[in-house]
């Protein structure tokens, strides 16, 4: 395994991208040190202590109080909080002689050259010889740090540049320099994708590189092209975010999040290097240079682009600096966009209309796409990495020059040079050739075009892309919820594909007829997809529906057929494994509970979260969660059994969501021979070896066991605590009755503590609840109340 090459990594610098850094590096395992320089000062609380500037407390309380930082810092940089334990401070005086145990040193130092290439001298002088040297900058020239180092510091250095959060964000630009061994940049790419999770784009060692190049020249053009047409704040953004593919911050709220002095600092990155028009677009514009100065930087500082006042969101007014109320940008354009289906689609219907919202965004894009197809050969080799690096950097749907194919190149370029656009020569070469687009796919393989060719778009093997297999081999059986795929090796894939993937009959009768095909011509299943989210549950609105119309007697045959095809996945005799990733929520954690192996993604946000809606699990999900909690137990030593049931239940009644793949396992959604992808784009291939790994092993049907319970007097102790909150005045009325139903179902009904009894016996209690509650006029109005405003209604 690559990252048994890297067993230990140092940090050095430990601001929010430094210790973020080190946080990611402690996800996936890997013991960091995390050094900072030493202070000056003592501070009040180190006076009153006693202490002094020799103190090795003092001396590491800058990267101290960064890594205990961690834990507070939203988004959470942490997987889990115990991950804390991998990361060890330390300080730029002391601590450097402990880079002679380490594989890999990252500086996140403050951006100055000299100030780099002063603790690049010092780390030459520690490292141990074949450790790899890389640098976060991100508009510092890699090849001038390298200058003056010795050659096997030289050729085991390079550039690799993290985007802000690295937990979440899945852009790695690697940068090598003249130097760079090819060897270091080869395993850096591979070590990046399959250890680090990331997508990796190797740039070419120029201003700010890919993303940060061609994003900051993009939000500059759109703040030009605002001041020029007098639209405000409010209105840029309601066109430039999903509606054209990008993501829901669209232009301005994004730059309040990054923070208006990080983004003037690349764009000053780039202004101080270039010349002529492309130094005038990297000028900041004068009402934001005045914001600088007020200190208005956006989210860190409390206003920028917004401010909240009370529940109401005031947009800047960028020609008076006053705050007025949001604006949004309803055109034709615009409501003609609405009608169409894809990005592509309501792209090529805005910018060829010719109205407020159409010219805006033909002004925006026509110049990001021609400076993105300038720079191609400059920033980097092809227009697959610009492409990914601005998908993988900047969250757009389509980079530009997939863009760029999607509104049409013949037609665009037309309309470019009637603008009085400057063509790049070799796009009008490439047309000349009768070449109309950057890319092709011929049998469900994607071809980018490049110095007159078409070449083929290479991915890491571990990608398995579901699009490209069911084009190539058809699907084995689908219906409107689902389509079971062969993805070969002797594996078939199940894939969810209903609206949100919420589980309805039809993915119940896919499940089925997966089952009994699998077991007749298959090793074994995986139940994936490459949706949004792996799934938010069960169809809700279907529910809801047959509720208020008294139909009791189909939710009770739904249900019912819901829990069957779910012990059909528990005991079918070959091996099922659940893929599940992003929101894995209620009937989706049900899905997964009873598999003979889960492979989970990284960031997998599981629960049974059903009485959030007045509900309790109704597929199993009570009793798997339970027998997860019990397996989990060590054989032949005794435990508590009232203590598993209080935690199961705390897990249901709370509806506890995970918010990572290792949190999940903590809350027993995963068990410890369950796995966790740290690339999401590799989960797919990570659970298809699991299912050979568990055939080649050769797998048994489990057996079916009783289940000790914790009875009546269970019930009762499990109730104490739902009791004290309701009369505290924490839990409605409403809220009690459901941990009543919760309770009762754990607890195992009215039989003596430690009774045993078996898996139907306790589907039936948990069916019977389900439609207890589902009957409540106070259930079906929180039903509503999630359907119409997503969230939940306390009543």
């Amino acid at each position: 395994m690559l990252n048994q090459l890297i067993k230990k990594a140092a940090v050095l610098g430990s601001g929010v991208m430094g210790s973020g850094i080190a946080a990611h590096l402690a996800n996936i395992g890997i013991p960091t040190l995390l050094l900072d320089i030493v202070p000056r000062e003592l501070t009040d609380d180190e006076k009153a202590k006693g202490l002094t500037l020799g103190d090795k407390q003092v001396r590491n309380r800058i990267s101290s109080q960064s890594i205990q930082k961690l834990l507070k810092q939203k988004p959470a940089p942490l997987a889990v909080k115990k991950n804390l334990a991998l990361i060890e401070a330390g300080n730029l005086e002391d601590d450097l002689v402990k880079l002679k145990d380490v594989d890999w040193v990252i500086e996140v130092v403050v951006e100055n050259l000299n100030v780099k290439k002063q603790v690049f001298e010092k780390v030459d002088q520690y490292r141990k010889p074949g450790s790899i040297i890389s640098s976060n900058t991100s508009g510092i020239s890699v090849e001038e740090m390298a200058e003056g180092r010795s050659e096997d510091f030289k050729k085991h250095f390079l550039g690799t540049h993290f985007f802000n959060p690295p937990r979440y964000l899945k852009l790695l630009e690697v940068i090598p320099t003249q130097y760079t061994s090819q060897e270091v940049v080869s395993f850096m790419k591979t070590f990046g994708e399959d250890v680090l999770g990331k997508g990796v784009v190797l740039a070419k060692d120029t201003p700010n590189f890919i993303a940060n190049r061609i994003g900051t020249y993009g939000l500059l053009i759109t703040v030009q092209e605002m001041l020029k047409g007098g639209y405000s704040v409010g209105e840029v953004d309601s066109v430039t975010g999903p509606l054209v593919g990008r993501p829901s911050s669209a232009t301005f709220r994004t730059l309040d999040v990054v923070g208006l002095d990080t983004f003037a600092h690349v764009a000053g990155n780039v202004n101080e290097k270039v010349t002529g028009k492309e130094k005038e677009v990297f000028e900041v514009p004068s009402f934001m240079k005045t914001m600088l100065e007020k200190g208005w930087l956006g989210s860190k500082s409390g206003q920028g682009f917004y401010l909240k006042k009370g529940k109401e969101i005031l947009e800047l007014d960028p020609g008076t600096l006053e705050y007025i109320p949001r604006k949004k940008l309803s055109t034709a354009a615009t409501e003609m966009s609405k009608q169409e289906k894809g990005t592509s689609s309501k792209l090529k219907a805005l910018v060829y209309t010719n109205d407020s919202a159409g010219e805006l965004l033909w002004n925006i894009f026509s110049p990001v796409l021609l400076y993105s197809a300038q720079l191609l050969g400059e920033i980097a080799d092809t227009v697959v990495d610009i492409d990914r690096a601005m998908k993988w950097g900047f969250g757009w749907e389509m980079g530009p020059f997939e863009t760029w194919d999607a509104i049409g190149l013949e037609k665009s370029v037309v309309k470019m040079r009637e603008n009085g656009l400057e063509i790049p020569i070799w796009i009008s070469e490439m047309l000349a050739k009768g070449h109309t687009s950057f890319y092709l796919e011929e049998n469900g393989e994607k071809f980018f075009y490049k110095n007159g060719e078409y070449r083929l778009v290479e991915s890491n093997p571990k990608a398995i892309d579901l699009k490209k297999i069911k084009k190539q081999k058809g699907v084995i059986k689908k219906n409107g919820g689902a389509s079971l795929i062969d993805l070969g090796d002797g594996v078939a894939l199940l894939e969810f594909h209903s609206p949100n993937n919420a589980i309805g009959l039809d993915i119940i009768q896919m499940l089925n007829f997966a089952i009994d095909e699998v077991e007749k011509n298959y090793k074994g299943l995986v139940i994936g997809n490459q949706g949004k989210n792996f799934c938010v549950g069960a169809n809700l609105a279907m529910m809801l529906m047959e509720a208020q119309d008294d139909n009791i007697y189909e939710l009770e045959m739904v249900v019912r057929q819901f829990q069957n095809a779910m012990m059909k996945v528990k005991y079918s005799a070959k091996p099922v494994v659940a893929a599940p990733f992003a929101m894995t929520l209620g009937g989706g954690a049900e899905v997964c509970l009873p598999a003979a192996h889960i492979q989970a993604s990284a960031e997998t946000y599981m629960g049974l979260v059903e009485v959030g809606v007045g509900l309790l699990p109704g597929g199993g999900g009570n009793k798997e969660l339970y027998i997860k909690h019990l397996e989990g137990m060590p054989n032949g030593v005794p435990f508590d059994l009232q203590a598993v049931a209080n935690k199961v239940f705390e897990t249901i009644a709370m509806a506890k969501v995970s918010t990572s793949g290792e949190e999940a396992r903590e809350n027993n959604f995963l068990g410890l021979a369950d796995g966790i992808s740290i690339n999401g784009d590799h989960q797919l291939y990570d659970a298809k070896q699991a299912v050979l790994a568990l055939h080649e092993q050769g797998y048994v049907q489990k057996a079916r066991k009783k289940v000790p319970v914790v009875g009546e007097t269970g019930y009762a102790t499990l109730l104490l605590g739902a009791q004290s909150m309701f009369l505290s005045g924490y839990i409605s009325e409403h809220d009690l009755k459901i941990a009543k139903k919760v309770a009762y179902v754990i607890a195992g009904g009215k039989v003596p503590f430690g009774t045993e009894v078996d898996e139907q016996y306790l589907l039936d209690l948990e069916r019977e609840a389900f439609l207890n509650l589902i009957r409540e006029g106070k259930t079906q109005q929180r039903m509503q109340h999630m359907l119409v405003k997503g969230k939940p209604l306390r009543n």
